[in-house]
């Protein structure tokens, strides 16, 4: 399928939640609504009704959030990448987000299961304005664990650019082919199989102020590794942000590890809780 999904989330003139815009809505992609959180947040779940994504598909989701809104995008359930048939290509997903003067988004998807013989790629590009806020998160899982299919897929590529103000402050790409290199290596995953990302994004804050987030947060990854079961570490990015990362042997360390972090870094930048979204099924 050739699918576009395109949002904005807009200031609403009483003041209330951003209202939600659907400028392109295409199958698979389905958003059937906003809903306003308690901290005064818009949230919009993301669903794709096919299931997952098919070999071959080619899929754009474009987000963008208005001056001085808060918006939290969620998936409905793990983003499962199925087969791609011999001889086919295998399915893109290109994602691109505006973050706007002093808006906020958190970006809060489900785990990326990829089938066994599947092919994917996936291009992120966000850019923050002055005054933006980023929390985004991604679990990418070694395949369906309970069929027995660890890492049996085809290829696996993710690219992500995140740019503030238009210049560039984390740009990462990596490709994983486990049928032609061993993600046991010590080199790449080891023993671990869950590969966890989690960007902290924020135009303003004083590099000092930087700093002393990633000592709070550095503090909590130790706490939180345990040896052969999850290993976290936390770094400043160049400029307006950190990136934590994760790798962990069961999905169930990543989560709460995941909203520690969040937490913790939401009320230092923000001076707000951080809020799980409510899930619609």
């Amino acid at each position: 399928m050739h699918g576009r999904l395109s949002l904005r989330f807009e200031r609403p003139q009483n003041g209330s939640s951003a209202d939600l815009r659907f400028l392109v809505q295409e199958p698979p992609w389905r958003v059937v609504r906003a809903f306003p959180t308690e901290a005064g947040a818009s949230l919009a779940h993301l669903n794709n009704i096919s299931g997952g994504i098919l070999g071959g598909d080619r899929l754009e989701l474009q987000i963008e959030v208005s001056a001085g809104v808060a918006a939290q995008i969620t998936s409905t359930g793990a983003t499962r990448i199925y087969r791609s048939r011999p001889g086919q290509e295998g399915a893109v997903c290109s994602t691109t987000i505006s973050l706007c003067e002093n808006s906020l988004l958190e970006f809060l998807p489900d785990a990326l299961i990829p089938y066994a013989g599947s092919r994917f790629e996936q291009r992120t590009c966000i850019d923050l304005a002055a005054g933006a806020t980023l929390f985004w998160w991604e679990v990418v899982a070694p395949g369906r664990t309970a069929a027995g299919e660890m890492f049996r897929y085809r290829g696996l590529r993710l690219r992500s650019e995140i740019c503030a103000q238009g210049l560039p402050i984390a740009i990462e790409r990596f490709q994983l082919e486990p049928g032609q290199r061993s993600l046991d290596s010590p080199a790449r995953l080891a023993k671990d199989r869950y590969l966890i990302t989690f960007f902290i994004c924020r135009v303003g804050p004083s590099a000092a102020d930087w700093r002393g987030l990633e000592q709070e947060l550095a503090q909590i990854a130790a706490r939180l590794t345990r040896s052969r079961e999850v290993r976290w570490a936390a770094s400043t990015l160049v400029r307006h942000g950190i990136i934590v990362r994760g790798l962990s042997r069961e999905s169930r360390w990543a989560w709460p590890g995941l909203y520690e972090f969040w937490s913790a870094a939401k009320w230092r930048l923000l001076g707000q809780p951080a809020v799980l979204p409510r899930k619609v099924y």
